[in-house]
């Protein structure tokens, strides 16, 4: 196995809700005992609904803000506790590529200088060497120096914008780039040349990836595993062909079911396990497992006690009593380690 670079173990993110005397009105349970794992040259994808918790997550795992609790490790130090300058050295290896690049670059930078920005925050080299280092980074991302270095955002289209993002976020050598729904807002043709882009990357300089997304077919595309995310928690973590083959947890079952076919003559299989309604507020979670006021499996036992994640299956874990295609939904299966 390659060498970890993120290790998160029981992450909880919570919102403090104030009325208008200042007083605490609630709580917002964004994340709730959340762990994964992430390899070296591996892609994770993290899909759920709108309000699940993925973007959330990311931004605790970055300390943007830091977790209420649990544990963040990057590289094998702990980010949760860092402060200053200590945070900002560690969290260098750890970018973020967001959903619209437009808003995360600034409007009046050229390319060149928006490349360089972290190189500048971070005292990297001469002026000339950053200089020289932004046009081999905009090489490798596709997009010629000269051409492009001296244009500013919004002469560009949105693939070559989020070109120049991808290319900023690689201006530190990381070791983990976090796509936070980073093709959502592209058509089609330029989404493929953005994704191909980040797979030839991922290859050539062995970055690990955290894919957050909520198409479900773009994510199995790009993703080595798949994690499913509910109002919080996760729910079900495997390999991506496993998961998308046989799922295991109810939820991720009713997904699968929603993505639509792209042969409008392709005859229609009949939908199992639809879901129906909104997810509960996360202020007021459900009791038990928190998907079980939505599950058409639920029985009593989903109310009195959360579901454990367990290993189902060789890599394959699941956070339900009554699993889908499960050999054994046995209590006694083996819980994951962290």
């Amino acid at each position: 196995m390659n060498e970890l670079v993120l290790e998160v173990t029981d992450l909880v993110q919570e919102f403090i809700l104030r009325d208008r005397g200042g007083g605490k009105a609630g709580v917002v349970h964004a994340v709730s005992g959340v762990s994964l794992e992430l390899a070296s040259g591996e892609s994770l994808g993290l899909v759920g609904e709108t309000g699940s918790g993925k973007s959330t997550l990311a931004r605790a795992i970055l300390q943007a803000p830091p977790p209420r609790s649990g544990s963040v490790r990057l590289r094998g130090v702990e980010l949760v506790g860092l402060r200053g300058r200590r945070l900002i050295q560690a969290r260098r290896h750890a970018q973020m590529v967001f959903q619209d690049p437009f808003g995360s670059l600034d409007p009046t930078w050229t390319v060149t200088r928006l490349v360089q920005e972290p190189l500048v925050a971070f005292r990297v080299g001469s002026a000339a060497e950053r200089r020289r280092r932004a046009h081999e980074l905009l090489e490798l991302v596709g997009l010629d120096p000269v051409r492009y270095g001296n244009r500013r955002p919004r002469q560009l289209s949105g693939g070559q914008a989020q070109r120049v993002a991808i290319a900023r976020a690689l201006a530190l050598d990381p070791s983990l780039i976090i796509c936070d729904e980073a093709v959502s807002s592209l058509d089609v043709l330029i989404r493929a040349q953005v994704l191909n882009l980040l797979e030839r990357l991922r290859t050539e300089l062995h970055l690990a990836y955290l894919f957050i997304a909520h198409d479900l077919a773009l994510v199995k595309q790009v993703s080595d595993r798949v994690a499913v995310m509910y109002l919080g928690k996760l729910v079900e973590l495997g390999p991506a062909e496993a998961l998308y083959r046989r799922p295991l947890h109810p939820y991720t079952v009713a997904l699968l079911a929603s993505i639509p076919s792209p042969d409008p003559e392709a005859p229609r299989e009949p939908v199992t396990g639809t879901i129906r309604g909104e997810p509960p507020s996360p202020i007021d979670p459900p009791s038990g497992c928190r998907f079980r006021t939505r599950c058409p499996r639920a029985q009593d036992l989903c109310a009195s006690q959360e579901p454990p994640m367990r290993q189902l299956a060789d890599g394959h874990f699941a956070a339900c009593h009554f699993p889908v295609n499960a050999d054994a939904p046995a209590p006694e299966a083996t819980a994951m380690s962290h």
